[in-house]
């Protein structure tokens, strides 16, 4: 279930049931009231993401109602309903202060988009009036947990970069804390007060992600009930973050350059040209200069990127902080899940800092908010913890490599080393992944996406040096 509420106004109970069947099937939380005075006594008693209300009611009107939401809490929002569609109307309706004016009869699929879009809308609004308040606490970089030499390096680069409008390309593996850059450097900039809006590339299917970028106009393609507004546009003032840059198309990469260089673009369908003030900001867990050499990326949209590179440490690099995050963990899960605090043993915190954290500082988050819950004593003891940290595995061939007389990059060879254990573990395994994965004492899904990240797919034909 959902946790959008959403209140229901109309004075036709056949009306009252078809929408509230609608946002059930979707999940959301339904409250109906049967006209206007009754919807006004519920907004006074409870809060609402949406209200969804007919226009021509007796007594208290659809638009009295609007207003009365607007004036009892000012974040709520209202999507009108009407069977007598005038310009005049819906005029009245949007300068009351409507999100969207919808004529009846209406179809199914362009009132959810519209409440999907209302309500996408709000959480922005929220998310905003967050980072506001945290700007005005006194937020700063140095809130970030670590105190090693890398994270050093990076607080200060986040200092340094946050104030000018310079695009930085944020590069680091999963699980590193991409995102808590990000928006550190947009908490420091001068957009602050406007919107930080992210968007994850791998996470959007291809075919749609031009759309959740740019925009499209109703009639634009199937579905297309209605005009969108894209991220590019929600973000207008502020910083727009783009997570997972590398899994972008290429078609929409030449699409990127341009509104990088112009800051201009047209929604898909229009031939309006939308100008925009949006500061870009990167990231990627993959090597973004070795994609480009591979022609995986184009060349001249990565070096508009890279203006200013960010590297965040793995974990394994950056040892020293475990127990300082391990205490920031322990204070944020003791608070919100209302346990005593528990301390790590000297023994439990030799296998923390022996162990090679493949999930970064996000698998530590993990096992400290697992360690939280189950344990029961006041200490938490290496027979406390999962099986895989009590003796880390080390690599038994490593003593066997030589260093040849004119030297190596050391992090090309580490790439070597890794990628030929890889394919090895496969090969031992005889394909199965999950097998594998026990051979190199990782979790499945780690190995998964270390195979597609490192271009492994066809480790069966790879070539082992």
């Amino acid at each position: 279930m959902s946790e959008e509420r959403i209140l229901v106004v109309d004075d036709e109970p056949g009306a009252i049931d078809v929408l509230v069947n609608v946002l059930k099937k979707e999940k959301y939380q339904v409250t109906t009231a049967k006209d206007g005075e009754e919807a006004l006594g519920i907004l006074r008693e409870s809060s609402f993401h949406l209200v969804l209300t007919d226009l021509n009611m007796p007594k208290v009107d659809g638009l009295e109602v609007l207003r009365g939401a607007k004036q009892i809490n000012g974040g709520t929002l209202c999507i009108v309903l009407t069977g007598c569609g005038t310009v005049d109307n819906a005029v009245a309706a949007m300068k009351s202060g409507a999100y969207d004016y919808i004529t009846k009869p209406f179809k199914i699929d362009e009132l959810i988009l519209s409440v999907k879009r209302a309500l996408e809308y709000q959480g922005l609004k929220r998310e905003n009036r967050h980072l506001k308040r945290l700007v005005s606490s006194g937020y700063r970089a140095d809130n970030f947990v670590g105190d090693s030499e890398g994270m050093r390096r990076v607080f200060s680069l986040i200092e340094k970069v946050s104030d000018t409008d310079t695009t930085v390309l944020i590069q680091g593996e999963s699980g590193t804390g991409k995102e808590l850059v990000a928006r550190a450097v947009h908490l420091h900039s001068q957009r602050s007060e406007g919107p930080f809006v992210p968007i994850n590339c791998a996470a959007i299917p291809r075919d749609l992600l031009e759309s959740e970028l740019f925009g499209h106009v109703k009639g634009a393609f199937t579905g297309a009930t209605l005009s969108r507004p894209g991220r590019f546009e929600m973000a207008d003032g502020g910083t727009l973050f783009l997570d997972e840059i590398a899994e972008m198309p290429p078609e929409l990469q030449v699409k990127l350059l341009r509104v990088l260089q112009d800051q201009k673009f047209e929604r898909i369908g229009g031939t309006k040209t939308i100008q925009v003030n949006v500061r870009i900001l990167a990231a990627t867990n993959k090597d973004l200069e070795k994609q480009t050499a591979a022609g995986r990326f184009r060349e001249d949209l990565y070096y508009r990127l890279n203006v200013i590179p960010i590297h965040l440490p793995p974990l394994r690099e950056r040892l020293s902080d475990i127990p300082l995050l391990i205490r920031h963990f322990q204070q944020r899960f003791n608070r919100d899940k209302k346990r005593p605090v528990k301390q790590f043993s000297k023994e439990a915190m030799q296998c923390l800092t022996s162990y090679p954290w493949a999930g970064n500082v996000r698998e530590l988050e993990n096992l400290v908010e697992r360690m939280t819950i189950l344990v029961d004593a006041d200490v938490v003891c290496p027979e406390d913890l999962p099986e895989k940290f009590h003796a880390p595995l080390k690599p038994a061939a490593m003593h066997t490599l030589e260093l040849p007389a004119q030297g190596i990059r050391l992090n090309d060879a580490v790439e070597d080393f890794e990628n030929t254990l890889i394919i090895k573990a496969m090969k031992r395994a005889g394909g199965v992944k999950s097998k594998a994965a026990r051979l190199l004492d990782l979790n499945r899904t780690t190995l998964v996406e270390k195979i597609k990240k490192k271009n492994l797919d066809g480790w069966s034909s790879a070539g082992l040096h």
